[in-house]
């Protein structure tokens, strides 16, 4: 059984912009914001999402020559080998999907806590993941429709209230031009890159969109809206409240709402960042599970992974384990408070992540040159060249400068490379086992009908 076609150029669209549009992104914006001079944070979002689009054409070139649910894996597979792919593609999911949900889970506890103390924080989040989970289980249509609402609506809302903002302050900006050192630039690139992760986890629902190149067309269109929405709404708080206050913050953009409208900029942030959590989760668990049911499908999962359901035409098992991984993954963030490490993790596994599909591009342009690419990217070498370049870079920053991102990144690499040394052998030997005899010798069975 077989994913159905139904989603468009829309759902798309929401959905690339759902998964990064996230509480933690603001986060990451502030952070961005603190090694940078005044209200600079601006030139390194739009250089991050500049980074972002050049991957986002590496990621469309691969996605148009290899379309599967499989995506990255499939990628890095032919280009390099199996087991590199292997040990990138699950530490990536592993990472992301980790560090995302938990920074997530995280802000949303505080700020309903605060709001209704007399609720426990972790109830939200165990009633924030059996929506979207239930969502999910129905199907993807109707999850899509869901995502189209809540991520346009969303952005709507923060642009207008970061126009607002510098309305207020009639744009009386400090040294919005003067980021200040460069070693603080290029962290600060590099936190802006985390403001966009995830765009590219629309590529395993290649198998179910009505036309292969809105895949390319909804990465692009979604990394625009959110360079200006972002850029924006950046500089409207780091020119409304202190940055000291923001950072100190685990939901800046809830001081910042209080500070811009007073008693009503608490209910309203309150409401967005629900929206936003639940719009986040909703748009992981929709790729993400087609990542684990591609996986499954190719015996590098648990063959129960690649489940169908016959209703609705959904990878269930698939989903129904992502929603037990995001509740543990929200509990140790929400018991050992470290949910800024992993933004940092996050934008480092990213980094990783997009220098080796430029790295892609440049390998299967020379092993398969015949083969067709509905989207090619012009100039030759040039874009996926300082793709991977700028993003290896980057990758090395980020780690460099916050040691437990990277005794995290080197603890969640362990895992993975013993996983796929020993686990993944023992599937697909177990699969090769449970194939008919004539499936699994077509080659001597031809031979031996020949010789007689």
């Amino acid at each position: 059984m077989q994913l159905k076609r139904v989603l468009t150029l829309r759902t798309i669209v929401a959905t690339s912009a759902g998964l990064t549009l996230a509480s933690s992104s603001f986060v990451a914006a502030v952070m961005a914001a603190n090694y940078v001079l005044g209200d600079s944070a601006w030139i390194a979002i739009l250089i991050g999402g500049a980074l972002c689009f050049m991957a986002a054409a590496c990621f469309s070139e691969l996605n148009g020559l290899l379309p599967t649910a499989a995506g990255i894996r499939l990628y890095f597979s032919r280009a390099f080998n199996d087991q590199v792919s292997l040990v990138v593609s699950l530490l990536y999911m592993l990472v992301v999907v980790i560090g995302v949900v938990g920074v997530e889970s995280y802000i949303l506890s505080k700020v309903l806590n605060e709001a209704f103390p007399a609720i426990p924080p972790y109830f939200w989040i165990v009633v924030m993941l059996l929506l979207v989970t239930a969502l999910n289980l129905r199907g993807v249509k109707i999850a899509g429709v869901f995502q189209d609402v809540a991520t346009y609506s969303l952005i709507a809302v923060i642009l207008f209230l970061g126009l607002y903002a510098l309305y207020n302050v009639d744009f009386k900006l400090n040294a919005p031009m003067s980021p200040g050192s460069a070693e603080g630039m290029i962290n600060a690139v590099a936190l802006g890159v985390f403001l966009f992760v995830g765009f590219e986890w629309v590529t395993p629902l290649v198998e179910e969109v009505t036309q292969v190149k809105q895949i390319s067309r909804g990465m692009m269109i979604a990394l625009g809206i959110l360079s200006v929405v972002y850029a924006v709404f950046t500089v409207a708080m780091t020119a409304t409240v202190p940055k000291e206050i923001l950072i100190a913050s685990p939901a800046p953009q809830l001081v910042f709402a209080r500070t811009v409208l007073g008693d009503f900029g608490t209910p309203l942030m309150i409401v967005i960042i629900l929206a936003t959590s639940l719009k986040t989760f909703n748009a992981g668990i929709i790729s993400v599970s087609r990542f684990m049911y591609a996986s499954a499908r190719e015996h590098v999962l648990p063959a129960v992974f690649s489940k169908i359901s016959m209703r609705y035409f959904t990878p269930w098992v698939s989903i129904i384990t992502l929603f037990f991984i995001g509740l543990l993954a929200s509990g140790l963030t929400l018991l050992t408070d470290r949910y800024q490490v992993l933004v940092g993790l996050a934008a480092a596994m990213e980094s990783i992540v997009y220098t080796m599909a430029g790295l892609s591009v440049i390998s299967l342009r020379r092993r398969m040159p015949q083969q067709e690419r509905p989207y090619l990217i012009k100039g030759g070498y040039l874009i996926p060249g300082v793709t991977a370049l700028v993003f290896a870079l980057l990758a090395v920053a980020v780690l460099a400068s916050d040691p437990s991102a990277l005794l995290y990144m080197s603890v969640a690499f362990v895992v993975v490379l013993i996983y796929v040394k020993t686990a993944v052998p023992r599937i697909k030997k177990k699969y090769e086992a449970g194939k008919p005899a004539a499936r699994r010798r077509p080659v001597r069975s031809q031979e031996n009908t020949e010789g007689k």
